[in-house]
Parts: C-alpha cells; sequence; structure tokens
C-alpha cells in the first residue's frame, strides 16, 4: 500500500502527461490517472466508484447542454445580433454606459453556460469588430473579451466551479447569486473601464455600423427576444416567487426557451442546431464527468483527506499564497479541475468562515486558469477573434486584472465573515 501523497503525485503526473504529452483529451486524461490512481493504491479496477463518479455532476451537465442549445438558438434568430446593435446604437454618445453594457452583454453567455469559450466565441465575436473601430486596439479588445468571457463564467446564475466545489463539501448551489454578482461584476466592469475607456469618448457611429449585425427587431418586434424574456421569468420566478411558480429545473427552463426561439426570429433546423451544440459542449461533459472520477478515487484512496488535512495546517499566509497562485496554475489544464482538486480542500480549510463566500472567491480564483498556458481557452479564443495569431501579446494586458482577480478573491476569504452579513 503506497502513502497518500505518492498515489496523488502518481495521479497528478498521470494527468499532466496524458492531456500535456500524449494530447489526449482532458476528460479521457482525468479518467485514466483516476484508474493509474486505483491500481496504485491496490484497488483493483472498482468499477462501482468509476461509474459512481462519473455521474457525480449529472446537474451541471444537463445544465450546459441545454444552455449550449439554448445560446446558440439566440445567435441563429438574431436575438443576440440585434441585442449588441441596440446596446451600440443606444449607448454610443455615454461610453461609460457603453462600457457598461457591453460588459454585461459578453458575459452573458458565461453567465448562463458556465462555459468561458462560449462566451467568447459568441458575444465575443460579435462586438470585436465594433470595439476595434470606437478605436480601441486590437490587443486590447482581445484582454477585455477573455476577462468578460472568465467573469461572466464565474456569474450567476450558472457557475460550474463553484458547484463542483460545493459539491465536493454537500454544499447546495443555493444563496450563491449576490456573492458571485461582487466577485465579477465590480471586476468586469473597472477592468473594461481601464482597458477602453480613454478610446471611446468620441465614437462615430457610421464608422462602425455595418460591422454590426443586421437589426431582426424591425422585422420581429419584441417577439424577437420573447425566448430571453422567458427564460429570465422562470429562472427569477423560482426563486423570488415560488409559491406561483413551479420548480421546473435549470435545463428544462433552457429547453422550453429553446423551444420558444423557434418562433421568435429568423428560422433555423432545430434538431441541426440542437446536434452542433452538443458536440460542442461534449467536451466540457467529458471533463466533468473525469473530474467526478478523479475525485471519487481521491476519497476511495484517501488523498482527498490527506490534502484536507495538509490545507488545514499550513501557515496563513502560505495558505493564501497556494490558493493565489496554485488554483491558476493547475486550472491552465482544467479551471473545472483546479475547482475540485485544490478548490474542495480549501473550502475545508475555511470551514469555520461563511462557506459561500469562500466557495464564490475560490470559484473566481480557479477561473483564471483559462487565461494560463498552455490550453489558455479564453484568451487563445480571444486572439483568435480579434486575428492576433500570438496569444502572448495579448497575455500581457491580462496580467494586471488577472493579479486584481486574485487579490479580489483573497480578500473576500479573509472577509468572508463580514461581507456573508451584508450578501
Amino acid at each position: 500500500m503506497f502513502p497518500e501523497w505518492l498515489i496523488f503525485v502518481v495521479m497528478t503526473l498521470s494527468f499532466i502527461l496524458a492531456a500535456m504529452w500524449v494530447k489526449w483529451p482532458i476528460g479521457i486524461s482525468l479518467i485514466a490517472a483516476s484508474i493509474i490512481g486505483a491500481l496504485v493504491a491496490g484497488e483493483g479496477f472498482p468499477v462501482r466508484h468509476l461509474i459512481e463518479g462519473t455521474f457525480a455532476y449529472l446537474d451541471p451537465i444537463l445544465i450546459i447542454s441545454t444552455a449550449m442549445v439554448f445560446m446558440e438558438v439566440l445567435r441563429r434568430s438574431g436575438a443576440l445580433g440585434s441585442l449588441s446593435r441596440l446596446i451600440i446604437v443606444k449607448m454610443h454618445r455615454q461610453p461609460f454606459w457603453l462600457l457598461f453594457f457591453i460588459t454585461i452583454f459578453i458575459m452573458f453567455p458565461g453567465m448562463i453556460t458556465g462555459l468561458s469559450t462560449a462566451t467568447v466565441l459568441t458575444t465575443g465575436a460579435l462586438v470585436a469588430p465594433a470595439l476595434m473601430h470606437l478605436g480601441i486596439p486590437k490587443l486590447k479588445v482581445a484582454a477585455m473579451i477573455a476577462m468578460s468571457a472568465i467573469y461572466g463564467m464565474i456569474a450567476p446564475p450558472i457557475n460550474v466551479p463553484a458547484m463542483i466545489i460545493g459539491g465536493g463539501v454537500d454544499m447546495p448551489y443555493i444563496g450563491f447569486e449576490l456573492p458571485l454578482i461582487f466577485a465579477t461584476f465590480p471586476l468586469a466592469i473597472g477592468v473594461n473601464l481601464g482597458l477602453g475607456y480613454k478610446y471611446v469618448r468620441q465614437v462615430d457611429l457610421e464608422k462602425i455600423l455595418p460591422d454590426l449585425e443586421a437589426d431582426a427587431f424591425e422585422a420581429y418586434g419584441w417577439r424577437l427576444y420573447s425566448p430571453l424574456i422567458l427564460v429570465v421569468v422562470l429562472l427569477l420566478g423560482i426563486r423570488l416567487f415560488p409559491q406561483f411558480f413551479p420548480n421546473l429545473g435549470v435545463p428544462l427552463i433552457f429547453m422550453i426557451g429553446s423551444l420558444a426561439g423557434l418562433f421568435s426570429g429568423k428560422k433555423f433546423n432545430f434538431w441541426k442546431l440542437s446536434h452542433q451544440s452538443l458536440q460542442e459542449a461534449l467536451p466540457v461533459i467529458g471533463i466533468l464527468m473525469g473530474i467526478g472520477m478523479f475525485i471519487q478515487i481521491m476519497t476511495l484512496t484517501g488523498v482527498r483527506g490527506m490534502l484536507v488535512i495538509g490545507s488545514l495546517s499550513l501557515p496563513t499566509f502560505w495558505r493564501y499564497l497556494g490558493i493565489s497562485t496554485m488554483m491558476p496554475l493547475f486550472g491552465a489544464i482544467s479551471a473545472y479541475g483546479s475547482a475540485s482538486v485544490l478548490g474542495v480542500p480549501f473550502l475545508l480549510a475555511y470551514l469555520g468562515r461563511n462557506e459561500i463566500i469562500v466557495g464564490s472567491a475560490l470559484s473566481l480564483i480557479s477561473g483564471l486558469g483559462d487565461l494560463m498556458p498552455p490550453t489558455a481557452l479564453a484568451g487563445i479564443f480571444a486572439a483568435q477573434v480579434v486575428g492576433e495569431g500570438n496569444y502572448f501579446r495579448v497575455l500581457k494586458y491580462t496580467i494586471i486584472p488577472a493579479i486584481a482577480t486574485a487579490a479580489w478573491g483573497i480578500a473576500m476569504i479573509v472577509l468572508a465573515n463580514q461581507l456573508g452579513k451584508f450578501l
């Protein structure tokens, strides 16, 4: 029987080698590392634990799958393009509010899918040409999109890293809305104002109109936004007026909104759209299945308990340093993996503080993994959207926002109990 620390090292190295050297998908790499960990620990091939772990995150998997379909429906129907055009046309004389609403608009897909890449490739791609024609340099536009994508992934209502961290300690995903708003919105708005405000004080609307998508609102009116309005009403109604709104579940709500999109705007083939959306979601679904298996084997072999004890025994300063450095670095492989492998033990190390605030802060810091090479999903895709081939030229504009984000997250942990009284 090998010691727990050696099992953890073997599992981690197996994962890194499979993902970075053999070039297997992240989900497959996590599954392989889980099996190797069980074998090294003398547990053989524990089929029950492997299958049980695979379904540990079934709820987030269903949410992501249906949310991806809903986002594609909004894009194909013309609702997203019309909304971006509306924001720029109405706010072009007010630079602060222009950047404010553009930031929220870019974040939106991440807020409902929990994926930074969904944000970059939908709303980020929609507004990138307009932002560059506003005079913002393309490297800063890419940085704005990348950071907004990460904040959108962490913002409510859907935050998969927080779900993973909460699931690891049997904490339901309830009451996270205000803490996650506090964790993300001030940073997102502050970062984008810092990067772009000086360039948008004088906007030539005629110059940028050709880069905006045609306005479908003229043809379809408010019916165009009916799927989005329906989903927002159902999501808020369950929370604010549970006596009047049945709890349909988030996946069903997204599917209702998707079906409503068939009658709201431009026509599209719903079956082809659904197939394409699920194909795009499959890598993330695989990651969540692999993470569930990885955590299950860590628990079976005692590695998870070792990490918790190790986190508890660290001096306060080194624990904060570990959170702000190790979680983003591990997130270079997968932000979800960082949330599960490191976020869960770090949350357990702070059980004396408000767990929802701490979990929100840890999810925020884990999201920075989508900026870290070699994967750097948010950063690399944002660079591609603006036509920049070298991601590292974009990275230099995200360093200060990333440091500020980590510091914000640590401050939330330090002041967790005080923030909990207000949020």
